[in-house]
């Protein structure tokens, strides 16, 4: 019973609770959010305070109440209201044929009108409303009974606690499927490997495990969503839309998300267009589907056909193609990706899957391989992820010959020769031939000529892959021969003189760089620009930084022991050697560069987290960058409250702002200049 809670503050927790429902509805079922996440936010912290002032507030139609109370011990059983059924299944147009004619034959005065719906893959889910106020929460369970999860279905922010709009009175059960987005799903499994978990084989298996925790913070972590689709009992019938289609939208009136897809249409052959058409677009939802379900749209009609022993005799689910089959790998091959990254693939006894003859199917790495222990000679279950990608999911062990062969990486990679290494703390190997190796060559050649790096200008990605496949080029060096090509050049496709003339010049006057740029143009696995800038720095030649072991480049900032380990890899291999040596060979060189003051204490940015914002007058915002790198300062991209300095030019946006809001000091371009350029040499 609530206590004694003062008017005007039941009114302010009454508008604040509608207001946060609204919220909720717009962002999680309509995907247009109404206001910006700090309002919200305020509007949240306003209700808890309000709570935690007059705790009778905490009803559990408040916001504040979806994820609450501690550890369930275990889910009771609790009986449906009326029972849910499944659907009967169609696999083929003859058999949807045979319905549509089946219910005209039984109800002649049917109309042609159907709603047709996805069938989404995910677990049935009852919800139980009173008067509007969600109170209960079931799996379908045998259909008579199932688990009651209402504390985990209050979690589902998608959900409303209260309807909204005109909201039923009486008890009214309504039903849909709980599904887990398929980003939600890749982001998951990732967290399940990273803490040494096995990951869930797929979304609905995802989603039945996560809406079935013990724990609810659990459930909450999740990002599943509910997409009704009926309803079970309800008090009072006259308040539900005649046709199945309007029934759909007042779900979505009272704030239940409805799948988009979701038609009425007519004629048999308007329903096997509607299959095809899902089915076409299956891997661009964010939900895994396995069908689609046609009803009659007339819910008169429905209860007048009324059930078989186990199925309505009004509805059907045109299911699709099986996704998962039994085939044998008969090899396991390599491949290497743009990245340098080996990728076992499994070559397969050639099997349809969904439609498709799949021969090949990845195995990801080679941890993957291991925890699923995939051998040569397997039979396995093969699925089409996505429809388009083949995955290995399982591996049928009980037919596993005596002559299956485990499989192990390449020690060098089979491409370029070059020594394959396993990257610390991670399941990928990768070849390190990076300038060498012709499978990495177009990326590590875009890598090169990019602006932070040589600044070729018009090599971009489509000149490269010409220039490429004509066998102009075939590593960097080769660029820097070009000018003996000239004829060749012009003849590339949308070239001509003017653009090759252009490019060579572009070339030629990148020669002239400097030792970071040259050391970040080479792309040397986990070396970005601003360790490319400490290196130079430190070692000052690119001779010293060549010899150094790995025990000298940990001493340096910003490199650790990853990173020391894959510059000694790199430089370690003959063909990156040979690339860097024809590069100085062919006129690429830089000035010496000082060393730094050994001591820095005066610099008035030492250690200081600096963020650049505006347009600077007096220098670019790069040049700007690498002052404040020589003098000790870690320059970063955004303002948090981690930030200590904040330098202001000329039309600074939100960056000022947020510094202004946040305290942070600013200084203009002249306050820079004068603690900062004077103190620095040319």
């Amino acid at each position: 019973m609530m206590s004694f809670v003062p008017s005007e503050a039941l009114n302010e927790w009454n508008d604040l609770v509608q207001r946060i429902a609204e919220c909720d509805h717009a962002y999680y079922v309509l995907d247009a959010p109404l206001v910006a996440d700090d309002e919200y936010d305020a509007l949240m912290e306003r209700l808890k305070q309000l709570e935690s002032i007059h705790p009778s507030l905490q009803q559990p139609t408040s916001p504040t109440q979806r994820v609450a109370g501690g550890l369930q011990t275990h889910f009771e059983s609790q009986e449906h209201l009326l029972g849910m059924y499944s659907l009967d299944n169609a696999f083929s147009e003859e058999q949807v044929r045979a319905f549509w004619s089946r219910i005209h034959s039984l109800v002649p005065e049917a109309k042609d009108a159907f709603c047709a719906e996805p069938k989404l893959d995910g677990l049935a889910i009852n919800l139980t409303y009173i008067d509007g106020i969600l109170i209960r929460a079931t799996t379908r369970g045998d259909g008579v009974s199932g688990e009651l999860v209402t504390a985990n279905i209050r979690t589902l922010r998608n959900i409303p606690l209260m309807l909204l709009g005109k909201a039923p009175q009486g008890i009214i059960e309504i039903r849909g499927e709980v599904v887990m987005p398929k980003s939600a799903f890749t982001a998951l499994n990732e967290r399940q490997v990273a803490e040494g978990n096995k990951p869930f084989a797929n979304p609905r298996n995802a989603a039945a495990g996560s809406l079935r925790q013990l724990d609810v913070s659990t459930t909450a972590s999740r990002q599943l969503q509910f997409f009704g689709y009926a309803v079970g009992y309800v008090d009072k019938m006259e308040q539900l839309a005649p046709t199945q289609f309007g029934l759909l939208q007042q779900l979505r009136d009272w704030g239940i998300q409805v799948a988009k897809e979701v038609v009425r249409l007519e004629a048999v052959e308007a329903l096997l267009n509607y299959y095809q058409h899902i089915q076409q677009q299956r891997d661009l939802l964010d939900y895994d589907i396995d069908g689609v379900v046609y009803k009659l749209d007339d819910r008169s009609l429905q209860q007048a056909l009324g059930m078989t022993a186990k199925f309505p005799r009004w509805a059907i689910a045109h299911k699709f193609p099986a996704q998962e089959v039994w085939t044998k790998v008969e090899a396991i091959d390599i491949q290497v990706g743009r990245t340098g990254a080996l990728t076992p693939v499994a070559r397969l006894t050639p099997v349809a899957v969904g439609g498709v003859m799949v021969s090949n199917a990845t195995l990801h790495n080679a941890d993957e391989i291991a925890r699923k222990d995939i051998r040569i000679g397997d039979t396995v279950v093969v699925r089409r992820a996505g429809d388009v990608i083949p995955e290995v999911v399982a591996v049928v062990a009980q037919m596993r010959p005596e002559d299956s062969q485990a499989f192990k990486m390449p020690d060098v990679c089979p491409v370029c020769d070059s020594d394959v290494v396993q990257e610390a703390d991670k399941s990928v190997h990768r070849c390190s031939g990076g300038l060498y190796c012709p499978a990495q060559k177009q990326r590590a050649l875009e890598h090169f000529v990019s602006r932070k790096a040589m600044d070729i200008q018009g090599l971009g990605g489509k000149v490269i892959e010409q220039l490429m496949q004509s066998g102009l080029v075939a590593h960097a060096d080769d660029l820097y021969a070009l000018k003996d090509k000239l004829l060749q050049l012009q003849a590339l496709e949308r070239m001509g003189e003017k653009s090759a003339s252009n490019i060579l010049q572009a070339i030629e006057s990148s020669k002239e760089t400097t030792l970071a740029r040259f050391i970040y143009a080479l792309g040397i696995p986990e070396v970005g620009e601003v360790t490319a800038k400490s290196l130079a720095k430190h070692f000052g030649d690119l001779a010293a930084l060549m010899q150094a072991d790995e025990a000298s480049l940990i001493e340096i900032r910003d490199v650790g022991e990853v990173v020391a380990h894959e510059i000694k890899q790199f430089f370690s291999q003959r063909h990156n050697l040979e690339v860097i040596e024809n590069l100085q060979t062919l006129g690429v060189h830089w000035c010496p560069i000082e060393k730094p003051l050994e001591d820095m204490s005066h610099s008035a940015v030492m250690n200081k987290v600096v963020v650049l914002t505006g347009t600077l007058t007096q220098m670019s915002r790069e040049d700007a960058k690498a002052m404040l790198e020589n003098l000790g300062a870690r320059v970063s991209g955004s303002v948090s409250a981690k930030t200590d300095l904040v330098i202001a030019g000329e039309a600074a946006g939100s960056k000022l702002l947020k510094a202004q809001a946040l305290g942070v000091e600013i200084w203009d371009e002249a306050t820079f200049i004068a603690h900062c350029v004077v103190k620095t040499k040319d």
